[in-house]
């Protein structure tokens, strides 16, 4: 059976079982079964990234310098077969990851699980490094020539490549989860933080009832305002202007894209922290302690631990992919006839995704008490006022406003920078904009080698422009039961690039023995 037909019964199989039992049916790879006190999405991304740990000899702290080195250009021949150098294919697999998980995910976290999430997003990032150098290296290794000459790469053909055409099935399945996430978690969601960081904004600025502002029910559940509109249609254009082009278009524009942004990001954070430099012992000691011991009032199915457990690696996904097998597409587009080359570059991702930018994040949130206006510590006030100033828990429960993802960072950023300027979420609503482009942008691209595997080249510009509207569509509705589906392909894609990783463990080992054996000398012309 060719892929296209495969690709076709996978998608027929996916949307009827959606359609018989719900998106419960797929959500279900994050929740606790009854079989077991910690999710199956837990076990596989924390076992897997501990397993290729120890059989690979802890590459993430061996290799590191070197793939700092390799980013740095030193080694780049510009000869190699491949799309990106390895500087712009990081960056454009970073332009994915670096986004609204920084911001609005770390946020989300902190606000169910509390700051001991922040541990688990560590965890989740030490041994993802392993799985991204693991999931690269391969990428790279199997990847193939399309009919235009370009690299195409991925966990789909690791696993048909490399595990043997009998795998095809498994190869299908995540090409056909990672089309569906590319629309939702990669396009949608992106897309209205965008727009709802927007049009908040804009609220403030007009006069209530504006015109721009006011919004019409279309029909039952659906309201929309003009702005909205707006906002849509200018990130689709911007999103199609880029995405049209090609890897190559993508590679230059986030290869500029992604460190100023995260520069910006970056600045603002750090100057919060420093000022407020007297809490950062306490505020990891906190982080600490509720990673290990959280209240009993968060306690729910599987206990308190485990709830924080799960909120944490859950984000921590969603942040830097690691185990996800997306970034591998990207890195498969590297310039380099060494796959372990591009491996340790990629082991950068996380360093730099979770356990740099998404602290930050945290720490702002934390030191500044912004992560007093959450769930989570609504909970814990409730039930135990010695957890907290009953001062400030009482306040909270006289109606003071709470707020979750986005607005929660926003929040913090403001009462961070309130002593320098009094504009400071303002930040996050450049950087949110700048993010989700820059991932939008970067997700289209992996959408569109799982449509190539699957369909072929033709499939790829109906592809792109089916994208595009989908940027418009975020831009305009709430679109919670895709956002769900989405999250969940994105946890079901997962599997089967950690089964690749796990069959192919021993040749990974030998190429990286074979590659660190070899005398690596600077490029020279």
């Amino acid at each position: 059976m060719n892929r296209s037909t495969s690709g076709l019964i996978a998608f027929g199989i996916i949307f009827g079982l959606l359609a018989a039992f719900g998106v419960h049916l797929y959500e279900g790879v994050w929740s606790f079964p009854s079989f077991s006190p910690i999710p199956l999405m837990v076990i596989a991304l924390v076992g897997t990234g501990i397993y290729s740990t120890i059989r690979l000899g802890w590459p993430q702290i061996k290799y590191l310098r070197h793939g700092i080195n390799v980013t740095r250009g030193i080694y780049d021949n510009p000869d190699d077969e491949g799309d990106l150098n390895h500087f712009r294919a990081l960056t454009t697999a970073l332009s994915a990851t670096v986004g609204i998980g920084n911001i609005a995910g770390v946020a989300t976290a902190i606000y169910y699980g509390g700051p001991g999430a922040i541990f688990w997003m560590w965890v989740t990032a030490f041994f993802g490094t392993t799985l991204k150098y693991a999931e690269c290296t391969l990428s790279l290794k199997y990847r193939e020539m399309d009919d235009q000459g370009f690299t195409a790469g991925g966990p789909m053909y690791t696993i048909e490549n490399g595990m043997g055409r009998q795998w095809r099935w498994l190869a299908v399945a995540f090409a056909a989860f990672a089309i569906i996430c590319s629309f939702a978690t990669g396009n949608a969601i992106q897309s209205f933080t965008v727009s709802d960081q927007i049009y908040s904004e804009m609220n403030q600025i007009l006069a209530p009832g504006h015109i721009l502002m006011t919004k019409h029910v279309l029909f039952e559940g659906f309201a929309v305002s003009l702005q909205q509109v707006i906002n849509g249609i200018v990130m689709a254009i911007i999103v199609a202007l880029v995405i049209i082009g090609g890897i190559k278009r993508i590679g230059h524009v986030t290869g500029y894209l992604a460190p100023i942004m995260a520069l910006i990001y970056v600045s603002a954070a750090s100057l919060i922290i420093l000022s407020n430099i007297d809490k950062i012992t306490e505020s990891f000691m906190l982080i600490f302690q509720m990673a290990f011991n959280p209240p009993a009032a968060v306690a729910g199915t599987g206990g308190g631990i485990l709830m924080t457990m799960l909120w944490g690696i859950k984000r921590g996904l969603y942040s830097n992919e690691a185990g996800q097998g997306s970034a591998a597409i990207a890195h498969s587009t590297a310039k380099t006839k060494y796959p372990v080359r591009e491996g340790a570059v990629a082991m950068l991702g996380p360093f730099i995704d979770t356990l740099i930018i998404c602290t930050l994040t945290a720490l702002v949130i934390i030191t500044t008490g912004a992560w007093m206006h959450t769930e989570f510590f609504v909970n814990i006030s409730a039930e135990n006022k010695a957890v907290a100033d009953a001062a400030i828990a009482a306040k909270i429960f006289e109606g003071r406003e709470l707020f979750n993802s986005s607005l929660l960072t926003s929040f913090a950023f403001k009462e961070g920078l309130g002593w320098l300027f009094s504009y400071g979420d303002k930040i996050v609503t450049l950087s949110v904009l700048l993010f989700a482009i820059s991932t939008a942008i970067s997700w289209s691209f992996y959408g569109d080698r799982s449509t190539e595997y699957l369909f072929g080249s033709k499939a790829i510009k109906p592809y792109r422009w089916i994208y595009v509207i989908f940027v418009f569509l975020g831009g305009i509705a709430s679109l919670e039961a895709v956002w769900a589906f989405g999250d969940a392909a994105l946890g079901i894609m997962t599997f089967p690039n950690l089964i690749s990783i796990i069959f192919l463990s021993g040749a990974l080992k030998k190429m990286t023995g074979e590659y660190f054996s070899l005398q690596h000398e600077p490029y020279k012309k």
